[in-house]
């Protein structure tokens, strides 16, 4: 058997795409939805850990890319290549992996939840939608039929943004977080995480563990601050792990954002500086104050879930287990970055 190293060092396996070819499961069908130039489907199946890939992408240019590099490799066999809007040209029973990196969160979330006729759950997709995923006005997305076939048991996502709706949509779909990591790479922040299918029998137990468990209340030191929030916004198995990368980015973020509320306090105008009578609620000056005020109470607030997670890190808390835990059964708010 060919290396690994080899391998990754022939075509070019950044440590980004190492650390989610390492969360497939060996011996799954994997399904590579925005496969790009379909690295991590080629060393998979050269390293022997998967039988065969099926590498998907909306866009004939790197589904092009990956055909050519698939056949350099002689995997042509073994690696299908489909033009393909999501999960839509994925047959019921091709994968038990479905891998998704390097896109949005919102386009991540509607692809999971997309085709009722495969989820068989029309109220988990109206709740999904009226939690921000998709996005306000895209609800008919989720009736399209290109949902998760019901073949797949393991989901491994790296979404680029909205890293907190993706959590989210995990749980409404019948999944559950198993393990997490983040990788620094080029200056930017990767988090990367493996989810699992939930049986019914599975759910309701977890449900039922959590009635009977405490949550971390932070009411005392940070108010409005909820654990499942923080789990949503941060990870719950990278809090667990008390991940050093995490670690990085929640300082670099903290400094950030009171770089950011130290602009806005300066900005705001002196009390009755409006530009126009106080009783008019509807000038420009008045909207322009409002919006202010409203994006430096989201910015407090953010520095409130920063600072609650960098907590975590620095005492020895009941912190939420991780794994196939209660984290993945309660129904968290909308809260998060």
């Amino acid at each position: 058997m060919i290396s690994e190293n080899n391998i990754a060092n022939k075509i070019r396996m950044s440590d980004r795409l190492l650390v989610l070819a390492d969360m497939v499961t060996p011996g799954n069908r994997l399904a590579d939805v925005g496969c790009d130039h379909g690295y991590i489907p080629i060393y998979l199946c050269r390293t022997e850990k998967i039988p065969s890939a099926i590498a998907m992408d909306i866009n004939e240019g790197p589904l092009e890319r990956a055909v050519q590099h698939i056949e350099e490799c002689g995997l042509s066999d073994r690696i299908q290549t489909r033009l393909s809007d999501g999960l839509e040209k994925l047959g019921g029973d091709e994968a038990d992996t479905v891998l998704i990196a390097g896109m949005g969160g919102c386009l991540m979330c509607r692809i999971l939840i997309a085709g009722d006729e495969r989820l068989g759950d029309t109220a988990t997709q109206i709740h999904a939608a009226e939690n921000g995923y998709p996005e306000k006005g895209t609800e008919q997305n989720v009736t399209e039929k290109n949902g998760i076939p019901a073949s797949v048991t393991e989901l491994v996502l790296q979404p680029q943004s909205d890293i907190a709706a993706v959590r989210r949509c995990i749980r409404e779909i019948g999944f559950c977080i198993v393990d997490e990591d983040m990788v620094e790479e080029d200056g930017k922040f990767y988090p990367m995480m493996k989810a699992e299918k939930l049986s019914d029998d599975g759910e309701k137990n977890l449900f039922a563990d959590w009635k009977n468990k405490s949550m971390i209340d932070f009411a005392g030191v940070h108010p409005g601050v909820r654990a499942e929030e923080i789990a949503d916004a941060f990870g719950p198995v990278l809090l667990g792990k008390r991940h050093p990368v995490l670690k990085r980015w929640l300082e670099k973020e903290l400094l950030t954002t009171n770089r950011i509320l130290r602009q806005l306090e300066d900005a705001q105008p002196a009390p009755g500086d409006t530009g126009n009578s106080p009783a008019d609620a509807s000038s420009p000056a008045r909207d322009r104050e409002n919006k202010l005020t409203e994006r430096f109470r989201e910015l407090l607030h953010k520095k409130e879930l920063i600072t609650a997670a960098l907590s975590y890190y620095e005492s020895n808390p009941q912190v939420l287990s991780y794994g196939k835990n209660i984290y993945n059964t309660v129904g968290a708010g909308k809260g998060g970055l």
